[in-house]
C-alpha cells in the first residue's frame, strides 16, 4: 500500500506539473496574443533608427510584429562580415612600403600620398555601397556607431588597408561583445598608429591610448585619476606593429614589465590586464550605454533607464545585444516626445534618402564625397573624439549642401536628359565624381508613390509622408497632386532632415 500511494503521489505530481505547463503555455500564448503589433508608424521609427531609410516594404513586414519580435528579428538578422566585395587595394597582402622620409623624393612621397588617396576613396565608396546594400542595415549601423568610438582616421594611419582592416574588425564585433572588440580595437593596426602605440616603449611610455582607452572608449571623463594614465601606460608598451605586413606585434624587449597600480589594484600588468580592470569598472556600462542612448534613442539620456540598462549590460558581460535589445524596447525608444529628436547624419541622409527611394547607383564614389560635403568624410573623423553628431551636423554651409542633396534627388526624375541634370543646382564644393553621380541618378516617383494604397493622390501622399518623416510635415502648404512635386516637397520639408 504504501508503495501504491507512493506512485499514486508521483502520477498526481506529475500530472499537476503537466497540467502547470499547459496552463503556463497557454498563459504565455494568450499574453503574446494580446500584446499589440507595432503598427507602421511605430515599425517604421524602429527601422529609421536602427538602419538608413527604410523601405515602405520593409516597414509593413515589421509593421504586424510585437515589438519583442520585431527587435529580436533585427537582432537575429546582424552579420559579422560584409555583403559586398571591398577594392582590389584593401585586400592587398604585399609588404607595406613607407616613403623613407630622408631618402625618399619628393615625386616618391607624393606618388604613395596619392595612391592612397585613391585607395582610401574607393574604400569610402565600398563602404557606402555596403550600408545601401546589406541585407543587415543595422550591422552597418553599428559599425558605423564604433568607427565613431574607436576613433581612428587614415589622414594619419596612411595605409587605407590597415582603415578596412580595421573596419572589418568592427564589423565582426559589431554587435557581438564589447570586452572582446575593446581588445581587439587595442591591438588594431590603425589604432596602434593613430594613437602613437607604436612609438611607445619601456622607460618612454606614450600616454595618448592609456588616456583615450579610458576618457573615450570605457570609463568616461572624471572616473580616472593622471595616475591611472601614466601607469596603464606602461602596461601598453611595447604593443606594435610589423612594417612589413602590417599586423600586430608584441616586442618584448620594449616592454615595461616592473609592477605597476591602476585603480589602486597592483601587478606586472600588460595592456590586456589594464583592459580587464577597465571592464570590470561599472562606470563603463553605464558610459557605453548613455553613449547608445544617444545614438538610438534621444539626446538626453534618462538616468533611471540608463542605469538600468547598464547593469543588465555588465551583468550580460557586455553582450552588445542585451543592451539593444533593452534600449529598443524600452517605452523612451517609442514616445512620441522623442519622435523627430535625432538629426540625421550625412550618411544617414545620403544612404537613406537612396534605399528608401528604391534608387540604385551605379557606383557609390559620388555618395562618399556627398557624405564629405556634409561634413562626414567616412574613415577620417575630425579628431580623436569622432564627430560631434546631433546639431553640430547642421551649419549653414551643410543645411545648403544636405538640401541641395535631395533636391537633386528629387529632380533626377523630371530630368530627360543629362544635359538638363549637369545645369541644376550643384551641391556646394562638389567636384566632378559628385557631379557625375547625380547626373546619372534616375527616380520613377509614380513607381514610388504608386506602391502607397489609397484612391486618391492625396491618400498616397499621406502615406509617402508617413514613410518619408519621423513627424508631421512642417510646411503648411497644401500637398499637390503630381508625384514629383509630392515628392520633391517631402524631401525638401525640414522634419525630413531628423529620425
Amino acid at each position: 500500500m504504501r508503495t501504491s500511494a507512493v506512485i499514486a503521489h508521483r502520477l498526481l505530481h506529475a500530472v499537476g506539473l503537466a497540467v502547470s505547463v499547459v496552463i503556463a503555455v497557454a498563459a504565455f500564448a494568450a499574453s503574446a496574443a494580446s500584446r499589440p503589433v507595432l503598427g507602421y508608424d511605430d515599425a517604421r521609427h524602429l527601422l529609421a533608427r536602427t538602419g538608413f531609410g527604410p523601405t515602405d516594404a520593409e516597414v509593413r513586414a515589421y509593421a504586424t510584429l510585437t515589438r519583442e519580435a520585431a527587435v529580436a528579428k533585427l537582432l537575429k538578422e546582424t552579420q559579422t562580415t560584409a555583403s559586398t566585395t571591398p577594392p582590389g587595394g584593401a585586400l592587398d597582402t604585399s609588404p607595406l612600403q613607407f616613403p623613407n622620409p630622408e631618402t625618399s623624393s619628393a615625386e616618391e612621397k607624393a606618388s604613395f600620398a596619392q595612391a592612397q588617396a585613391r585607395e582610401g576613396i574607393a574604400l569610402r565608396a565600398w563602404w557606402v555601397r555596403e550600408m545601401l546594400t546589406t541585407p543587415s542595415p543595422l550591422t552597418e549601423r553599428m559599425t558605423l556607431f564604433w568607427h565613431n568610438h574607436f576613433v581612428s582616421s587614415q589622414a594619419k594611419v596612411r595605409f587605407a588597408r590597415l582603415m578596412y582592416r580595421q573596419n572589418v574588425t568592427l564589423r565582426a564585433n559589431a554587435t557581438g561583445n564589447f570586452g572582446v572588440l575593446l581588445h581587439a580595437m587595442a591591438k588594431d593596426p590603425a589604432m596602434l598608429v593613430y594613437l602613437d602605440g607604436v612609438r611607445s616603449r619601456k622607460g618612454a611610455p606614450n600616454e595618448n591610448f592609456a588616456r583615450e582607452v579610458m576618457e573615450l572608449f570605457t570609463l568616461g571623463e572624471g572616473h580616472y585619476t593622471e595616475q591611472d594614465v601614466k601607469e596603464a601606460a606602461r602596461a601598453f608598451t611595447g604593443w606594435s606593429v610589423d612594417r612589413e605586413t602590417g599586423e600586430f606585434m608584441v616586442r618584448p624587449r620594449l616592454h615595461d614589465r616592473a609592477m605597476k597600480t591602476v585603480f589602486g589594484t597592483s601587478g606586472r600588468f600588460d595592456g590586456d590586464d589594464v583592459l580587464d580592470l577597465l571592464l570590470a569598472r561599472r562606470d563603463t556600462a553605464r558610459h557605453l550605454t548613455e553613449k547608445l542612448w544617444r545614438e538610438f534613442v534621444s539626446p538626453d539620456p534618462d538616468p533611471a533607464a540608463v542605469q538600468r540598462i547598464a547593469e543588465r549590460f555588465a551583468e550580460s558581460r557586455y553582450d552588445i545585444k542585451v543592451a539593444l535589445s533593452e534600449l529598443l524596447l524600452c517605452d523612451a525608444f517609442y514616445a512620441a516626445e522623442n519622435r523627430g529628436v535625432l538629426v540625421k547624419s550625412p550618411a544617414d541622409l545620403v544612404v537613406g534618402t537612396l534605399r528608401t527611394l528604391g534608387i540604385e547607383p551605379e557606383q557609390g564614389v559620388a555618395f562618399a564625397v556627398a557624405t564629405a560635403v556634409m561634413g562626414q568624410s567616412l574613415m577620417a573623423p575630425p579628431n580623436v573624439k569622432g564627430w560631434p553628431g546631433g546639431e553640430a551636423w547642421i551649419n549653414a554651409t551643410t543645411l545648403l549642401a544636405r538640401k541641395q542633396f535631395v533636391d537633386r534627388v528629387a529632380r533626377a526624375d523630371g530630368m530627360s536628359t543629362r544635359s538638363e541634370r549637369m545645369t541644376s543646382t550643384r551641391p556646394a564644393k562638389a567636384g566632378g565624381a559628385l557631379e557625375r553621380g547625380l547626373s546619372s541618378l534616375h527616380f520613377d516617383s509614380a513607381r514610388f508613390m504608386g506602391q502607397f494604397p489609397g484612391a486618391s493622390p492625396g491618400e498616397r501622399a499621406q502615406w509617402a509622408q508617413r514613410l518619408l518623416l519621423p513627424v508631421a510635415a512642417q510646411s503648411t502648404e497644401e500637398p499637390p497632386n503630381d508625384a514629383t512635386a509630392i515628392v520633391h516637397g517631402l524631401l525638401l520639408d525640414t522634419a525630413y532632415q531628423l529620425k
